[in-house]
């Protein structure tokens, strides 16, 4: 098989990276793999806590591709028995286990999403259940005994509870050498990773070399700061733009992000059409092109001029869009908390509490003062605004004698 240049593929492979351990492993490997015609087995391992993928998991799935691009061979693992486990990086606090149900079922979209990024027809895609869950305890037992209590309070979410006295479950030890046994198995030659990750990346090379096998080089990425601009992009924090956002969610999201964003937004998706003299110069154009870019990648370019047209007749024009869905209800009355739910509008009642209280909820352009508020239908349309981009139109059904 023939591989560009090594330099070539060093050069592609250190873009936008934070860290590698080590680039000198990582060149030694890259001659190897020239030299026998073999591409590298790189590892990319996705924790289904939640069933969809945000732009900060783009991130790395993007150096995914630029190995792939490489010819080296993709292997994307969705975490389904470690989810049982739940991955403590940068957590405050022991994180809620998912069944194994749960686990799966939160994987099972986790590749279609990927595909918008990777050759689906290259990527190698597992499940680490098929190999954790065939452990008994006494493998269990042995894996353990390769690494030390005090090697895991190096860890610096671990050092910092266990400073504080918040409580650390033995079982959360568990999670940075489950994910090294996933290395183990593959016996994958490089790993990508979030910052956060750096320790279980570093955690899966050690055991790779207790077990006998090459070292993987580790790989680290910038963590993506999400909308709101200070906290990394997080559904569980509502500043993640989600791979399946809607068009019109999407580009409107991404006009909302802080201006000092626009730059990292642009690496991280690999917009190059935006310069640093134009982002200093017309900030809001930038964050339009790059909103536009944005959609159509995971669009398409009919989808993303829709989408501006949208944003520009909400926002700019302060006009209602031309096609709102009309939502025809059983009953006659409905609590606001309720009716928001039902449209869809809010996942849940304490979302919709929060909207009501931010204020930020219209009906027939009236604000919604009271979350105990109680909707007279009727069979007039009345129309639902919910934050800033959604619009509803809401009825009584309709019953024939």
């Amino acid at each position: 098989m023939n591989f560009p240049p090594i330099k070539d593929q060093l050069d592609s492979i250190t873009r936008n990276v934070v860290e590698i351990i080590s680039v000198e492993e990582l060149e030694r490997k890259l001659q190897f793999s020239e030299k026998k015609g073999q591409p590298l087995r790189i590892k990319l391992g996705a924790d289904p806590s939640r069933p969809d993928l945000h732009l900060g998991h783009s991130v790395v799935l993007r150096k995914l591709r630029d190995f792939q691009e490489l010819g080296h061979q993709a292997i994307l693992i969705i975490g389904d028995f470690t989810a049982m486990i739940g991955d403590p990086s940068g957590k405050s606090k022991t994180r809620p286990q998912l069944s194994a149900e749960e686990a799966r079922e939160n994987g099972k979209s986790y590749f279609e999403q990927a595909s918008k990024i990777l050759d689906p027809e290259k990527t190698t895609i597992c499940y680490n259940a098929d190999w954790l869950g065939k452990m008994g305890f006494a493998d269990v037992v042995r894996l353990a005994s390769h690494y030390t209590v005090a090697r895991m309070l190096e860890r610096d979410d671990f050092e910092r509870r266990y400073r504080s006295q918040e409580p650390i479950s033995i079982h959360e030890f568990l999670y940075p050498l489950a994910q090294g046994m996933d290395s183990v198995h593959l016996k994958n030659d490089v790993e990508l990773g979030g910052t956060d990750q750096k320790f279980n990346l570093l955690v899966g090379r050690d055991l790779q070399r207790e077990y006998g096998i090459a070292p993987q080089v580790c790989i680290t990425m910038a963590l993506l700061v999400g909308t709101d601009g200070k906290e990394k992009m997080s559904k569980s924090l509502g500043n993640a733009i989600s791979f399946n956002d809607p068009p019109e969610e999407m580009y409107g999201r991404l006009l909302s992000i802080p201006d000092s964003l626009i730059k990292n937004y642009c690496s991280a998706n690999n917009v190059l059409n935006i310069t640093s003299s134009e982002i200093q110069e017309n900030p809001r154009n930038a964050k339009r092109k790059l909103a536009l870019e944005i959609v159509t990648q995971y669009y398409n370019c009919e989808a993303a001029a829709k989408a501006q047209e949208h944003f520009d007749q909400l926002f700019v024009h302060k006009k209602a869009p031309d096609h709102i869905e009309l939502f025809e209800l059983e009953q006659q009355s409905i609590s606001i908390i309720d009716l928001l739910v039902t449209l869809g509008a809010a996942v849940t009642k304490s979302e919709a509490r929060r909207m009501i209280q931010q204020k930020s909820v219209l009906i027939d352009e009236r604000k919604i003062e009271e979350i105990t508020e109680i909707i007279e239908v009727g069979e007039v349309p009345k129309t639902v605004k919910a934050g800033k981009r959604k619009f509803y139109r809401v009825a009584e059904k309709k019953r024939f004698e």
